[in-house]
């Protein structure tokens, strides 16, 4: 005796043949409520993210990733390699509230506000039902020999696929080393600029590997994140889920019949069409539960709705609900999980903007010259040599810059300087100062000491150093 098919467990991902082979996914278009409110989310989210790199807040780009420099702007705001600190908190609390918003509403990120499926979903999907058609015109031309048609349809797909991937992999690069960085090597040339241009094509060759082959594989096999659902999913968490209570009934699924009374013959309301099923863009059919491979991208719910619609039954049968709403009807709650993540949330939000607000526009560094020792001069004086840095975190030239003795009476003198400079915006400027204070204000070989920076008279910054001096035996 057979098993019937909708009690066989899926044990292997659905993109993979029995044979071990690519199973390729051929999604139906889809449509309705939620695909509409996807595609406004999605045009908002591409649009951020290609005018991003160009948009510039008091001189700052507004997202910057320079990762060989060490410099990030996040918002507008810069984070230099002083600043690493910062900026790791601020990835932990991205971290912490991508995890609550997955225990709270499962893979909820990944449908609806991942680059990967908004480029893939909405740029490089309906590109190709543009050009191949929906779902059984795709089908036909894979398995149809290599024709003119296949040829010209095939070849314009990639060739716009190429072009939309060297334009991704422009603004990626606008990213990584900074738009205006990225429109001058424009201006100058691609001759001039070689090794940007190999990893421009670099990055290009990877996006269309990704959009025009790899696929939905990112999200199964190479995304992280879809592993962490696996752990961070209860029994209490919102996901797209079928009903399988009402979708089951008492005797199963069974094949919609005009005019039959599915209640009384105690079938439930899936009417086993595999319409959810065809219109995955991973190829899962949700009706086996909650899956690794499902995105949350709702494709299944607007394609069930408009299936019960068109047979008189209520909508629904698969939507946004929770495992115990489902079996219990119980509302959807905050569980003590969710309690503990937004209180870690609150705490590093509060951190980050304390210390947003204690950091200054310059960071100032003044070291003693190594293998240096002290000299000791004329009435007393003991002068030490240092080094100095400044780092100017705005993007405006910081003018008439000194340095002022602030713990210990003494002379402080620049060397190959007048007695105050010039920072420039994003810059560094970097010196040699030496420090001249009587023995008798010291305390012994090694003395902290205190010095301020100035800016016509204001000060903007302080820092400490080590000030050595004669053993005091005292």
């Amino acid at each position: 005796m057979e098993t019937p098919e909708n009690e066989i467990f899926r044990d292997s991902i659905g993109t993979v043949t029995e044979e071990g082979k690519r199973a390729w996914v051929f999604p139906k278009k889809p449509s309705g409520k939620f695909y509409k409110y996807r595609k406004w989310v999605s045009y908002g989210l591409l649009a951020f993210l290609l005018l991003s790199p160009f948009v510039k807040i008091g001189g700052n780009q507004f997202l910057l990733f320079n990762v060989l420099e060490r410099r990030f702007n996040i918002f507008g705001f810069p984070f230099w390699p002083q600043d690493f600190h910062l900026f790791v908190i601020s990835m932990l609390i991205g971290v912490i509230f991508i995890t609550l918003f997955t225990v709270a509403f499962g893979r909820i990120f990944c449908g609806w506000i991942c680059p990967q499926t908004i480029f893939m979903e909405m740029v490089f999907r309906r590109i190709e039902y543009w050009i191949e058609g929906d779902r059984g015109k795709q089908i036909r031309l894979s398995k149809q020999p290599w024709n003119a048609e296949k040829i010209k349809k095939k070849g314009l797909k990639f060739f716009i696929f190429a072009i939309i991937s060297f334009l991704i992999a422009n603004v990626f690069l606008a990213y990584l080393i900074g738009s205006d960085r990225l429109i001058q090597y424009v201006v100058d040339g691609p001759s001039n600029h070689i090794s940007t241009l190999i990893s421009l094509l670099i990055f290009t060759a990877v996006f269309y590997f990704v959009f025009a082959w790899f696929r939905e594989q990112v999200c199964i096999i190479a995304c992280p994140y879809g592993r962490l659902q696996g752990v961070l999913l209860d029994t209490k968490s919102v996901v797209v889920a079928y009903d399988h209570k009402r979708g089951e009934g008492e005797n199963g699924r069974k094949k919609f019949r005009k005019n039959e009374d599915r209640n009384a013959l105690g079938h439930g309301d899936c009417i086993d069409c595999f319409q959810c099923v065809h219109v995955c863009p991973t190829g899962i059919d949700i009706r086996n539960g909650t899956q690794l491979e499902c995105v949350n991208c709702t494709a299944c719910i607007d394609e069930c709705d408009h299936i019960m619609e068109s047979i008189n039954l209520p909508k629904g049968l698969i939507r946004y609900a929770s495992e115990e709403n489902i079996e219990k009807k119980v509302p959807f709650k905050l569980t003590a999980r969710m309690k503990g993540y937004i209180a870690v949330l609150t705490i590093m939000i509060g951190i980050l903007i304390g210390m947003l607000f204690l950091r200054n526009d310059v960071e100032a560094n003044v070291l003693r010259l190594p293998g240096q020792l002290y000299e000791h001069k004329e009435n007393n004086i003991i002068s030490n040599v240092f080094t100095y840095k400044l780092v100017n975190k705005t993007t405006k030239d910081i003018d008439n810059v000194s340095f002022k003795l602030m713990s210990h009476k003494g002379n402080l003198k620049l060397v190959a300087t007048h007695d105050s400079f010039v920072v420039p915006g994003q810059g560094i400027a970097e010196g040699t100062l030496f420090i001249e204070i009587n023995n008798a204000a010291l305390t012994g070989d090694r003395n902290k000491i205190k010095i301020g920076v100035y800016t016509n008279d204001e000060l903007i910054e302080t820092t400490t150093a080590n000030f050595l001096g004669p053993r005091s035996y005292k």
